[in-house]
């Protein structure tokens, strides 16, 4: 709770000096330099996944695991993140969902995408908060209410966001990296050490206890799989909202190139939750269903009194709750702008900086309830709103074209037929080799998400062409003769 304090004074400190208004609260008036944009675009990426999913994945899936590094999620954000962030600081944009409506001048576009993206960023919080709950259970040997902790959690979080914005996540997302680190560092190493005397013979004892334990399979984990997942993750992660917008906050071109360079150094700590997830699989190898994502508070609290115990807990809570106040700060922002804005056009500039701020406690309160009554169907919607944020790069991508030939007919197409196309496979459980149980092995084992963009970019394109003809045989009207909004 020390740790959750001082989270709550550096985000509400945060805001000295700042005027609040929507582009300062929303993307911090563009102004961010290389090292709070590291730990920012970190605070996003690094969340209780490390903690719990990525330790849980090595105990569980051994060599498969390294599917978290995939090092395409650095090259794309590389290329794509300069020229988004020149055309929205030129047209002052403050959400992706306004990049989409300007750059295919068309609303209803921008609405569609608020839409897919307010939809996937609920789950995302409600993990996250679930996350927490496991995390403060495990790590406070039942002494603290997991209810009561995630209800403080989100007061904390709820507040600096309403006060600081992207200022507050900013800041605490230092905190957090800080402590982050330092106990992954620690676990990783010693745990190795302690048990078996190195790293080396940790590797030696894992692979006669546990023969191919580090090898990707023949079939379903295998090599295409592996690719197709890797091209999932890097096409998709730039899609969140919460991520384009935080790209938005950088001060210039430079400094996110420099970001995606510099960035996946940072992954160096996953090295570390490999070693502690393991290690766990010699050590406690009964770990059933989702107590497999306890692989690393498990070994810690075996390992370690229970003083750093509270440490550990306490560099977790932060994983979870720095990344859901950018995803409520990101949802807020486009439910007042790009939503409630498109129903009511005019609004105005201030009464819409109230009402972003009116949203960010209904969007707490929102993923409250499903954390507390959503059930485990949360982490189903979390799997199928990856791959609907991944149906936006298509149209993205070919926006940055000079003669773009995609309409904005072509691109809501592709979008709603791709996320349509997840929601099926997701929900009924389909998968390629499913769909195609004669088709070679490494195409049975692609991932759901590679087809869905694929059938996406095919649709968008058909539909463009189609709609790019009829706008050729219909005149435009001439620019002076258009309506003003």
């Amino acid at each position: 709770m020390v740790i959750l304090a001082l989270a709550f004074y550096l985000g509400i400190r945060a805001r000295k000096g700042q005027e609040m208004k929507l582009e300062q609260w929303a993307v911090g008036g563009r102004n961010f330099g290389s090292l709070i944009m590291f730990v920012l675009m970190a605070g996003e990426m690094f969340s209780t996944f490390v903690f719990l999913g990525a330790s849980g994945a090595a105990y569980r899936l051994g060599g498969p695991s390294i599917y978290i590094f995939c090092a395409l999620t650095y090259i794309v954000p590389f290329w794509i993140l300069p020229p988004i962030w020149r055309y929205a600081k030129r047209h002052k944009l403050l959400t992706q969902s306004d990049f989409f409506a300007k750059k295919y001048s068309s609303k209803p576009l921008g609405f569609l995408v608020a839409m897919i993206g307010v939809v996937s960023m609920i789950p995302y919080i409600v993990l996250q908060l679930k996350g927490f709950q496991i995390i403060v259970s495990e790590t406070s040997y039942g002494m603290i209410s997991p209810t009561m902790a995630v209800w403080i959690g989100m007061i904390i979080v709820t507040v600096f966001v309403y006060v600081s914005g992207i200022h507050g996540s900013a800041w605490t997302a230092v905190l957090k990296d800080i402590l982050m680190i330092g106990v992954i560092v620690i676990l990783g190493v010693y745990l190795p050490f302690h048990y078996f005397g190195g790293i080396k013979p940790m590797f030696e004892t894992l692979d006669a206890a546990k023969p191919s334990f580090l090898l990707l399979q023949d079939k379903g984990m295998s090599i295409s799989w592996y690719i197709s997942l890797c091209v999932t993750i890097a096409l998709g992660q730039y899609m969140w909202p919460h991520c384009f917008g935080a790209s938005l906050s950088s001060q210039d071109e430079s400094t996110l190139r420099k970001n995606a360079a510099i960035l996946p150094i940072y992954q160096i700590i996953l090295v570390f939750i490999l070693f502690i997830g393991f290690t766990a699989a010699l050590q406690i190898p009964n770990l059933q269903g989702a107590d497999t994502d306890l692989a690393l508070f498990r070994m810690t609290k075996e390992a370690f009194p229970p003083w750093f115990v509270g440490i550990t807990g306490a560099a977790g809570m932060l994983a979870a709750l720095i990344p859901c106040s950018m995803l409520i700060l990101t949802a807020a922002t486009i439910l007042s702008k790009n939503i409630y804005k498109a129903i009511k056009p005019d609004t105005s500039n201030n009464h819409l900086a109230k009402l972003t701020r009116i949203f960010v406690p209904i969007v707490s309160l929102v993923s409250l309830y499903f954390t507390f009554f959503g059930g485990n169907t949360m982490l189903a919607l979390l799997t199928m709103a990856y791959s609907f944020v991944l149906q936006l790069f298509p149209p993205l991508v070919f926006s940055f074209i000079r003669k773009n030939p995609v309409s904005k007919a072509g691109a809501s197409a592709g979008m709603i037929v791709g996320v349509i196309l997840v929601a099926f496979f997701t929900l009924s459980g389909t998968t390629v080799a499913t769909l195609f149980p004669a088709a070679p092995q490494f195409i049975k084992d692609l991932d759901i998400g590679v087809v869905a963009i694929t059938i996406n970019s095919v649709v968008m394109l058909a539909v463009s062409a189609f709609t790019k003809k009829v706008q050729v045989s219909i005149p435009e009207k001439p620019v002076n003769q258009t309506i003003k909004s």
